[in-house]
């Protein structure tokens, strides 16, 4: 392994800025940027013809590229180096992290947790609607820029799944993970999030709640549905920072 990420950095040249293109098809040799990323190219970071750049599209895929033309409005660049079987291709595949948790009142600590979360390496996220959820409202394209920036921000090649907002109940019903968890602070029997998880079960969900807690009928609801009660330390935490400490057990274990 060590030589194959010794290699990799050879070949993709990790210190080169990193940008994202919505669409790969594998095949394309050549590749004109869109304008916004042009204009970051050209007049930000004030790049030339035959300087390199990395490029991903979210889904495994890192392309190493020489701009051929360094028009501000569309950048033209070719690929020299691709490998869609990327080292983090492999972590990312080898454990599914889903986050399912509650939209809360000020968007920007919503924000701030897709951003960490991204950056930790979660795999799904699922904005819940509680029955004590303050805040139904969800700007659902500049939420996905925001782990677009933070995906690139960590050089990754990988892009969580971002999902509309849906109703807690519709979660649990839907959920097919392998292990589900529910994270709260009523008072009950709860086992600690990392010594609950079994590491040779993949796909993981975790439930964190709004400012005000789940209700009890939630969860009872989740339990019902072969969710596990956990606790995520001795404090009462925040929502976003409940979902960032549940991240980074869930992708570290």
């Amino acid at each position: 392994m060590t030589f194959f990420v010794e290699h990799y950095e050879k070949v993709f040249h990790l210190n080169l800025p990193f940008f994202y293109i919505a669409i790969y098809d594998g095949s394309q040799k050549e590749i004109v940027l869109d304008e916004d990323t042009s204009k970051h190219i050209v007049q930000v970071l004030r790049m030339k013809v035959g300087d390199e750049l990395n490029l991903t599209d979210g889904k495994g895929n890192l392309l190493t590229c020489e701009i051929t033309n360094n028009h501000k409005k569309h950048c033209e660049v070719k690929v020299t180096h691709s490998h869609p079987d990327s080292n983090q291709d492999t972590t990312h595949h080898s454990q599914k992290v889903t986050i399912a948790i509650s939209l809360i009142k000020n968007s920007n600590r919503f924000e701030w947790f897709l951003e960490k979360g991204t950056e930790i390496g979660i795999t799904e996220i699922i904005p819940l609607i509680c029955e004590r959820t303050e805040k139904e409202k969800f700007r659902q394209e500049r939420m996905n820029q925001i782990c677009i920036s933070a995906m690139l921000q960590s050089q990754q090649v990988w892009l969580p799944v971002l999902h509309e907002p849906v109703s807690f109940k519709k979660a649990v019903e839907e959920s097919t993970q392998q292990q589900k968890f529910i994270a709260h602070c009523m008072a009950g029997e709860k086992g600690n999030l990392a010594s609950q998880v079994n590491v040779n079960l993949k796909s993981r969900i975790i439930l964190v709640g709004p400012e005000g807690d789940f209700t009890k009928g939630e969860i009872d609801w989740a339990i019902q549905h072969q969710f596990i009660p956990i606790a995520l330390g001795e404090t009462r935490l925040r929502t976003e920072t409940a979902g960032v400490v549940a991240a980074t057990i869930l992708c570290t274990v």
